[in-house]
């Protein structure tokens, strides 16, 4: 039988990162039912781990089956760290992927290409019936860059330039993104320890 894990998030971009990885894994990954129905879980952390921690924990008691949250951002260096635990929500509490981006370049517009440093970080709990089960972290390092390049990903992606790739996240491949990202990494190590939790079965 496929093990299962339940994701806390209705986001159709991370639920399709994330369920095209575990497939390879021999790992089923589901949108947690009735999710859209539930009280949201307010995310008022000063950390992404404590955002992913409190996601899971609160999530985890509306299911027997352990359920996964990440928290995850957008670190640039010369704004101090900023978007950082504020990245979906950079431009307000209503903004969309654009408003963030525009608020973003905006800020930007002062420092050159080789100043502009940053990196995306992703934290994942997993949880089960209200104790947490493990923490993992991933990290993905790049620049900002002034125009958007690609159609692929979300958020920051088309802005978001990986040296090593010579390419925006936003031009990667779900498969190329997800084996460089920082949601990537984290994810891998949690399927990691599902699949060794499984062994012990």
């Amino acid at each position: 039988m496929t093990p299962l894990i339940y994701l806390a998030s209705n986001n159709p971009g991370k639920l399709r990162e994330f369920a095209q990885a575990a497939t390879a894994w021999e790992i089923e990954v589901q949108i947690l039912p009735g999710i859209d129905n539930l009280p949201a879980c307010i995310e008022d952390g000063d950390t992404f781990e404590a955002n992913a921690r409190k996601k899971a924990l609160y999530y985890s008691q509306f299911t027997e089956t352990p359920v996964f949250a990440d928290d995850s951002g957008l670190c640039v260096d010369a704004l101090g760290g900023a978007p950082g635990v504020f990245s979906a929500r950079f431009a307000g509490l209503q903004a969309d992927d654009e408003a963030n981006n525009q608020k973003l370049i905006n800020e930007l517009a002062q420092f050159p290409q080789d100043k502009r440093s940053a990196h995306y970080i992703c934290v994942i709990a997993l949880a089960e019936r209200g104790q947490i089960l493990t923490v993992v972290e991933g990290r993905a390092d790049g620049l900002i860059q002034e125009q958007p390049c690609g159609s692929g990903g979300f958020g920051y992606d088309p802005y978001f330039f990986y040296p090593p790739l010579e390419k925006t996240f936003a031009q990667l491949s779900v498969d190329e993104k997800f084996n460089v990202s920082h949601r990537g990494e984290a994810f891998r190590k949690l399927l990691g320890y599902v699949q060794s939790e499984i062994s012990r079965i």
